[in-house]
């Protein structure tokens, strides 16, 4: 992260100008779009459940505050990432939706109160009228929905973006609590069941066993553990997983009969379905927070996790009055748990240096078992947080997780530090072999080696991200085998790996080298020499370019030797012309390539000065003109309008709530017809379309006398 954007960081929402927000803005979605594709696709989180809480809370703060940075690519304009290719893709009959989250009592009682005012203004109901909720304990699974036909189970599939999802029907088949035949009265004929499939604690730790004694790696947790097991390609691995089901809601459901969720709950329970016993209808907001309570106090007994407590308005008419906004159900929440907190003792502080030169110091915990995960290991992210926090070691420290295996170090133990533990001192220097002077960024936190390419750390540490699945995802060539082969010199940049096949006789040589293991891992890496352009700019590293912004950066520029040559110019207009490029809007003008960087829609100033500051860095130039001559790196097709679109050359906006389609939907749709869809309502602007609780773009629209319409309006334009 550069010194501006750390700056941004640190400051609250409130204090920022629009400027600051549009570029912080573009940072959380970059983040939580990197941390959504590891949670939901590849089942292996790198941070707590609570700190990507906080990096959506950030997100959507600064969309309340500058609505007009809601846009397509906004984390909350959909649901989850889109599914990967190992399974045959289902499209589901009804969407499958998130929900949102409250985390204080303040965010409860607003839902409450969104609730009643959406009852009141869409049917007869009284101020003083009872709303009965329907409050479940939220178990930490996979979402799963189940199709059945004449009452046989005929599919199942993941939840995928909430649209289309993975095929796993052979694999669910495996789970005993999936019924194949559903028995009783009043199936429908066609049904979509939805539910959660989990793993209980003691089959975890049972399981963890006998990987132990295979001399296999322990897995992480029971959530990830589950929905790497249900995602495996051999069904027979699945069924010797101890995998469970919880069955919770419906798709799709002709003929439907049931008038409430409890009564739901009940019919699936007949027809032969598990559903979680922690459930309770509550008629008053005391009862649900007095449910809360009780489950809170009752997770660490239970045999299998969860993470909070889920209310549903129980009548199925209100529901459907209420009706959803973006990616979540208005008459649904998830009321979250605190994050799981525990005590151990500090027994070093490590020093690790990432791909950008930051040195971050990690704790190095006695072994603790924190909500089912062994944790011995926890970031404590800079210098200031170890000044902040003053932890040494030898302290007893409290850290806390919610789901995954680096927590978060909360403080220390006044009455149990040692009377000989010394205050830590950040070093000076990287413990790289070079032995680099480290320097803090101006008015930041971070402290980075000096020693940029040259640093043999930095040089791993990208050449792990180059081979990243996200990035080039070359199979085979994991992060060891990157720092072995690195240490022995048979690698050392970027275009070493494809040359890797020039030492396949002294790579077979290597101990754990068979044969067979380096013709698969030279197989793999030629197949990767023919790769998309944002794929290609997201593996170089770039600060501030995650894989959005890097598709963003292929579709304006097409092809590899034009984005090149761009970037290059614009890194030597800006060193040309430093004075100039300071000032916010001469930086837009100063030459023909820096001023088409900062215009690309989403990039910005603050983004272009890293890009640029990139291209001047070392041998970077060489590096990826080494790179190009070995690969075939695909140009973007360019989306063709035809000449009739209806909305050929129309700038459409999208302001407030919709509720018969997402976000990205409507966007999709109107740029099929030929609009191109902006965040700011301008006199360029040629529609917008306003949907419930419309605030600032609507007004400026009616000001300028721009034309706007609803969203049944557009719906029937568009259909």
């Amino acid at each position: 992260m550069s010194r501006v954007a750390k700056v941004v960081a640190a400051l609250s929402v409130d204090e920022m100008t629009e400027r600051q927000a549009r570029a912080e803005h573009k940072r959380l979605a970059d983040e939580i779009a990197h941390h959504d594709k590891l949670y939901h696709e590849k089942d292996d989180p790198e941070i707590s459940d609570a700190e990507y809480d906080r990096l959506r809370q950030r997100l959507k703060a600064i969309e309340v505050k500058f609505p007009q940075l809601v846009d397509m690519f906004s984390p909350t304009q959909r649901v989850a990432p889109t599914p990967t290719t190992a399974f045959t893709k289902v499209r589901h009959s009804r969407p499958m939706l998130s929900l949102d989250n409250a985390f204080t009592d303040e965010e409860l009682q607003g839902f409450f109160d969104r609730v009643r005012r959406g009852l009141e203004r869409e049917t007869d109901l009284k101020s003083d009228a009872e709303i009965a909720l329907s409050c479940e304990a939220k178990i930490d699974g996979l979402s799963i929905s189940l199709r059945y036909e004449d009452g046989l189970f005929v599919q199942g599939a993941t939840r995928g973006d909430g649209t289309t999802g993975e095929d796993v029907t052979t694999n669910l088949k495996t789970i005993k609590d999936i019924p194949q035949k559903l028995k009783g009265k009043g199936v429908p004929k066609a049904f979509d069941v939805r539910g959660e499939v989990y793993m209980e604690r003691k089959a975890f730790v049972e399981l963890n066993v006998r990987q132990i004694a295979a001399g296999e790696k322990a897995y992480v947790n029971p959530r990830n553990t589950a929905a790497g097991s249900l995602r495996q390609l051999d069904p027979e691995i699945t069924a010797s997983r101890p995998l469970r089901f919880f069955a919770y809601a419906w798709g799709e459901a002709e003929p439907r009969a049931w008038k409430t969720h409890s009564e739901y709950l009940k019919l699936l329970k007949e027809w032969g379905f598990k559903t979680n016993p922690l459930t309770k209808l509550c008629r008053t907001a005391d009862e649900v927070r007095t449910f809360y309570k009780r489950i809170g106090e009752e997770r660490p007994s239970l045999p299998y996790d969860i993470d909070g407590v889920v209310y549903k308005v129980d009548r199925i008419d209100w529901q459907e009055r209420l009706g959803f906004v973006s990616r979540a159900p208005r008459w649904a929440i998830a009321h979250k748990f605190p994050a799981e907190q525990a005590r151990t003792r500090l027994n070093g502080i490590n020093i690790q240096v990432g791909r950008t030169g930051a040195l971050t110091p990690v704790a190095e915990l006695e072994p603790i078992n924190v909500g089912g995960v062994v944790v011995a290991r926890a970031t404590l992210h800079n210098a200031d947080e170890i000044e902040r926090l003053d932890v040494r070691v030898g302290d007893m420290v409290t850290i806390q997780r919610a789901g995954d295996v680096i927590p978060q170090v909360l403080g220390f133990v006044p009455d149990e530090r040692p009377k000989n533990a010394k205050k830590y001192h950040f070093p000076t220097r990287c413990p790289c072999p070079l032995k680099t002077e480290v320097k803090a960024e101006e008015g930041g936190v971070v402290r980075r080696c000096s020693g940029g390419l040259e640093c043999p750390f930095q040089q791993v540490e990208r050449l792990r991200y180059f081979v990243s699945r996200n990035c080039f995802d070359i199979e085979g060539l994991g992060g060891t085998h990157i720092e072995n082969f690195f240490n022995d010199v048979l690698l050392k940049v970027p275009g070493d790996i494809f040359r890797l096949k020039n030492k396949e006789a002294e790579i077979k040589k290597r101990e754990g080298w068979g044969d067979l293991s380096v013709r698969n891992l030279l197989a793999a890496i030629d197949s990767r020499r023919t790769i998309s352009l944002d794929r290609f700019i997201n593996a170089l590293g770039i600060p501030l370019i995650g894989e959005a912004t890097a598709k963003i950066l292929a579709q304006e520029y097409g092809d590899a030797d034009t984005w090149l040559a761009e970037m290059l110019a614009a890194a030597k207009e800006r060193k040309e012309h430093p004075d100039e490029v300071k000032k916010e809007k001469a930086g837009r003008e100063v030459g023909l390539s820096y001023g088409r960087l900062c215009n690309v829609e989403q990039i910005g100033v603050t983004t272009a000065d890293a890009m640029c500051a990139f291209f001047t860095e070392g041998h970077t130039v060489e590096i990826i003109k080494d790179l190009l001559k070995q690969l075939s790196v695909e140009a973007v097709q360019r989306r063709v309008i035809a000449a009739d679109a209806l909305l050929k050359d129309k700038i459409v906006v999208f302001t407030g709530e919709l509720s018969s389609m997402t976000r990205d939907a409507a966007k999709a749709r109107a740029e099929e017809l030929g609009a191109k869809v902006t965040d700011s309502v301008s006199k360029k602007t040629s529609l917008v379309v306003v949907g419930e609780n419309a605030g600032s773009k609507a007004r400026k629209a009616a000001e300028l006398g721009v034309q706007t319409m609803t969203e049944e309006e557009w719906v029937k334009l568009s259909s």
